[in-house]
Formats: structure tokens, sequence, C-alpha cells
């Protein structure tokens, strides 16, 4: 829960209810954590044969080789990488807001982003320079990730309580607040183009919250760890995914219940939907906020956490550098690694806007969790005999259930995003090709 509970549920909340389903935001959370439960059972199997860092990249590389290995590590790429300066830029709109109503004003042109996403592959220019307090607070964790993740592990237990002891108190605060005519209709009507409102904009909105579920993977990395894997490994998944669907429904028909959805489209739509309530919630408009500038930055942290692993294994294969995987003497941990994927993170979370970043990054999880639940097929029928502490249940329906629902979810992403997904896979065969093949541990060996 400490993983998955961040930006998705402070953040794209809003703007998917404002863009593309309205109310019904609460069925696209449904129909996500429904995919992401088939893709953990995957996972899980994964993770159980192959108990190490890297997350699905070491799984395919163990199993089928670095090709498809480089695919799915470059595609999860876009989950870690990008999801901590999506985050980051959610904490810069509640820090912004909460520092504002404490008086303190920063200057618009250094707290958000230079451009915003228009229509097709066009960007608009938004008169803005830089979001200053997002590459501030990534830079922040990074500098925390380098002296050691043990202070980082601290941090983030401490501020996981308070994440859902403040989310249980905004529910119950704002129920007597909520006016039902906000919520009519449940499923705004289709605008004519697919994904904008309708049951259309109900899937694409699932496509995009995905993000809200990036973590839950997290629980299936522990299956080597578990007494008893076979039985423990689901009901973790399970219950790990119930609350935080429990959690992420209730807050969004919370908000969508006291403001109008149509004016969430904001980094920061919990704080922006107390402001718009009928009712004096400044009391909790200063918790909430207080709670998603520290909360958040958990978040930051384990996805920077996660990108760092994934290159420090492609380093210690070849596919990449291997000063990637090298250590610090002093603190053990591996600093090149940290510093390179905390200035990426930095430099998007402070150029990139946020609408772009968000269906980006569930593209590429989606596809690469897509292909996770397709190797249990294949590796099921090509190597039967591995040894296995868990194994996924009714194989092959839950891995072709998973892939037929991220698939699906993909699908209904706009089709710009489909090109932008084609660039990054262009871009990381070029490395592959270019550095990567020519410099591959597996291939010495032969």
């Amino acid at each position: 829960m400490g993983n998955t509970i961040g930006a998705g549920i402070f953040v794209l909340t809003g703007t998917v209810a404002a863009l593309h389903a309205g109310p019904a935001v609460t069925l696209s959370f449904a129909i996500a954590s429904l995919a992401c439960l088939f893709a953990g059972l995957c996972y899980a199997e994964f993770a159980a044969m192959v108990p190490v860092a890297g997350s699905a990249y070491s799984y395919a590389y163990a199993t089928f080789g670095e090709l498809i290995a480089w695919i799915i590590g470059w595609s999860i790429m876009l989950e870690y990488l990008f999801s901590a300066s999506l985050v980051a830029i959610g904490w810069s709109g509640y820090a912004t807001a909460l520092l504002a109503d404490l008086g303190v004003h920063l200057p618009a042109v250094l707290s958000g982003a230079p451009f915003k996403a228009g229509d097709g592959l066009h960007v608009v220019a938004t008169g803005r320079w830089i979001d200053l307090p997002a590459v501030l607070i990534t830079l922040a964790c990074t500098a925390l990730l380098i002296i050691g993740t043990r202070q980082s592990a601290i941090v983030n237990s401490i501020i996981v309580g308070m994440k859902v002891l403040a989310i249980v108190v905004l529910v119950i605060a704002c129920l007597q607040y909520i006016d039902p005519h906000n919520w009519q209709p449940f499923v705004p009507a289709n605008t004519g183009k697919i994904g904008d409102f309708g049951w259309t904009g109900v899937l694409r909105g699932a496509g995009i919250v995905f993000f809200a579920y990036i973590g839950f993977d997290g629980v299936s990395t522990l299956a080597e760890e578990a007494h008893n894997p076979q039985r423990t490994m689901p009901l973790s998944l399970f219950f790990s995914l119930a609350i935080c669907t429990a959690l992420y429904i209730a807050v969004s028909l919370v908000i969508t219940g006291i403001a109008d959805f149509h004016q969430l489209n904001v980094a920061d739509p919990l704080y922006k939907a107390l402001s718009l309530a009928h009712a004096d919630l400044g009391w909790l408009k200063f918790l909430v906020g207080i709670v998603a500038v520290f909360g958040m930055i958990s978040v930051i942290l384990l996805s920077l956490l996660g990108q760092i692993r994934i290159f420090y294994a492609m380093g210690r294969d070849g596919l990449l550098p291997p000063v990637l995987a090298r250590t610090n003497e002093r603190f053990h941990t591996p600093h090149v690694g940290t510093l390179v994927t905390g200035i990426l993170s930095a430099l998007t979370a402070g150029l990139v806007p946020l609408d772009l970043l968000g269906e980006l990054i569930s593209i590429g999880t989606l596809m690469a969790f897509a292909m996770v639940c397709g190797g249990i097929i294949i590796l099921r029928y090509k190597s039967p005999q591995l040894h296995r502490p868990f194994r996924t249940p009714w194989v092959p329906l839950i891995p072709g259930l998973g892939v037929l629902s991220c698939v699906v979810l993909m699908l209904y992403l706009p089709a710009d995003t489909w090109i932008r997904l084609a660039i990054w896979l262009g871009l990381g065969f070029a490395v592959y090709f270019g550095y990567g093949r020519a410099h591959s541990k597996l291939r010495e060996e032969r």
C-alpha cells in the first residue's frame, strides 16, 4: 500500500474525472484494479523463480533472453523513471497551493512546465519557465537515496501511516457535504470522440489511472521470502489491491460529490475540491495539503529506487554501461545510477506536462505487464519442469485475462500516446543495437 498510494489518488483522480470519465472515474479505478490483479499473480510466479533486483526485466532476462528482457526493461523505465517525475509535479502543485494559503506565493514562471500537450503531437507554450519545486524535491530524494535506502525506508514507513489516516479522515469528514447532483449523470454522455466521456471515457480513464496501481508489483518481489507463497501471495496481492481500490473509489466519490468534476483538472484535485466545497473545510485542506506534501515524497523515493534497480541490473548484464552498477564505497549504494536516475527524472518533472506523462507511463507499464502475463503461458509449456515456489493459478486463463485486459486498456489510450511509445521503443532499440548487444555479458559467456 505504501508503494501504491500516491499520485494516482492525489493527482490523477481529478484529471481523469475532468477530461474523460466524470464521476465514473470510480469505475475506471475498479477496472484498472482487476487488470492489476491478473498481472500481479503472473508477476508473483516470476518473482519466486527469479528473486533478484530488476523486476520484470530480470525475470525476462533469466527466462527468455536479452532482447525480450530489453523491451520489457525499457518499457518499465516509463513506469519508474517518469512516474517519479509525475509524482513530483503533483507534489509541486500541493506544496505551491499550501504555501499560497500560508501567504507565501511562488512566482508563476517557476511553478509549472513551459508547455502543455495540445491536439495530436502538438505542444502549446504556457508562458512558464520550469516547475522548480518539482525539480528540487526530486533532487532531494535522489540525495537521500545516495546516502542509503535504510534511511529512506524509515521515512517511508512513517509517511505511509499518515497517508492512509488522512485519506480516511477526508472521506468521513466530507460525507455530509456531498451534493448528489454533482453525480448526475454518473457516466457523462460521450462527446462524439472516443475517450471523451461515456463508456469509452471510462475505459480510457482506466488506462490512465492504471498508473495509480504502479507499485503493487512490489508485493510479488517478496514471493521467495514468504513462508507459504502459494497461499500468502494471492492473499497479499488481493488484499493490498482491494484496500487501495476501496480508498481510491471512496476518495473519487467524495471529491466528485463535493465539487463539479469539470474543475478538477489540476495538479492538486483534492485540495481544489475542498476549496470548491460549500463548507468551511480549511482545517481539512491544511491536513490534506500537509499529508500530500509529505506522502508523495515516499512515492518519489520508491519510484526512483525501482528505476535505480533496473539500471543496476542492466549495467550488471552489460546492456547499459557498467558504471550504472558501480556502488559507492562509503554508502554502498549505486551512486552513479542514482545520480543519472535523479537528474533525468528532475529534468522531466521540471519541463514535461502532467497529462502527457500520465498516459505515457500507463501505456509503457501496460505493455510490459501484458508481456509478463504472456510469458507465464509460454514458459509453462516451454519449461514445465522449472521449480516454481509460487504458481499462477488457472493457467492459461489468468495470464490470458491479464494480456487481454492490459491490451484493451492500451487500445483506449489516445493515438498520439501510441506514437510516443513507438518513439520511445525506437530509441530503446537504437541503444540496444548500438551498445547493449555488443557489450552483453550473456553473449560474452557464449
